[in-house]
């Protein structure tokens, strides 16, 4: 995830994120957990709601050891000794699913899910556990070296397999209808690009909305290309469904983030995520405006540290994604040459 913004519009209605496992109440009866990740964005946010018989909870944790003592802390010591009745996930990636299958299995609850969201989280959860060792063209194509390749390749494996897997049947969250989740109707949205379906929660009474990882306060959402679907354009589809979140939700809600702070200024907080994948294209423009370059040689255009395996594979995806977004739109051309693609500014 990248792309610090200016938030001068932005509003926090708290200027500080709870301790890790120590959750506080955000709205009524809706409780905001901080989880640690041990990745240079180090948190992800839970919400818990308040419902007959229990608690749900939207989204779960990261599994491993940390989150487990968290949760185990948040469970014994500030939800009232009341159960986990039902488990939101809005999306595939670790950090959202890994702790589902333990809290589904530990009290008997329920899970709801986009279904290519439930689908592609089985999928990645049951690759062998063996790093690759081949070196693939869809990594040859970006102008990588195979010293390169494997590294990436290694960092990926240990990412997805930080789950605790997932229960054998799911409720599926289909866009446009609704839910009733901690004592309150919500509306299901979905949107593309930082994942295939992800999941976002609108409670129109209470102007509250779960937007999961699609719309941050301080940072953009990963959007990446990746080998399963080397052609995609999932910059195209990300901007997209932030246009209709933006016509579909209220101005004046609470927005309730994957990571960062709560905020309200939904609307102005779209603007600058489109204005900041603008201005990520027109750099890449600039850059092939002399020369033809491979996607690895324009990471530096868009990522200006230096990256260690994991998160430059995140650069790459990244950058192919705004690269593939300009190829679809005729504003970059893309030649093949040595099962090497490089790019050039028509």
């Amino acid at each position: 995830m990248t792309g610090t913004e200016p938030i001068s519009a932005i509003r926090f209605p708290r200027a500080e994120p709870p301790p890790f496992g120590a959750p506080i109440e955000i709205a009524p009866g809706v409780l905001w957990l901080r989880l640690p990740l041990p990745y240079a964005l180090d948190h992800v946010n839970i919400f818990l709601f308040e419902e007959e018989g229990g608690w749900a909870v939207f989204d779960t944790g990261l599994s491993d050891d940390p989150v487990y003592e968290a949760w185990e802390q948040v469970l014994n010591r500030h939800l009232g000794g009341r159960p986990i009745t039902r488990v939101v996930v809005s999306h595939f990636h670790p950090d959202h699913v890994g702790m589902a299958g333990w809290l589904c299995e530990r009290f008997g609850a329920p899970l709801h899910m986009p279904q290519a969201e439930y689908l592609y989280s089985r999928l990645l959860q049951s690759l062998p556990a063996t790093a690759r060792t081949e070196d693939p063209p869809f990594y040859r194509a970006l102008g990588m070296s195979a010293e390169d390749i494997q590294r990436i390749l290694n960092s990926g494996k240990r990412y997805l397999q930080r789950a605790s897997g997932l229960p054998p049947s799911y409720h599926r969250m289909i866009a446009g209808e609704s839910v009733a989740f901690g004592n309150r109707t919500w509306q299901i949205l979905t949107g593309g690009g930082h994942a295939p379906e992800q999941a976002m929660l609108w409670c129109r009474d209470d102007r509250l909305f779960l937007s999961a990882d699609q719309v941050l306060a301080r940072i953009s959402p990963n959007v990446s290309v990746f080998e399963v679907e080397p052609d995609a354009d999932p910059l195209g589809l990300y901007l997209a469904s932030l246009a209709a979140v933006r016509e579909t939700v209220s101005d004046e809600v609470l927005v309730l983030p994957g990571h960062n702070l709560a905020f309200h200024g939904l609307h102005e907080r779209i603007a600058q995520l489109i204005h900041h994948h603008e201005h990520r294209c027109s750099l890449i423009i600039a850059a092939c405006k002399d020369t033809a370059l491979t996607c690895r040689e324009l990471v530096p255009a868009l990522f200006h540290r230096k990256l260690d395996p994991h998160t430059l594979s995140f650069a790459l995806g990244e950058t192919l994604a705004h690269l593939n977004y300009l190829v679809k739109r005729d504003r970059l051309r893309a030649a093949t040459a040595d099962g090497v693609v490089r790019y050039r500014t028509i």
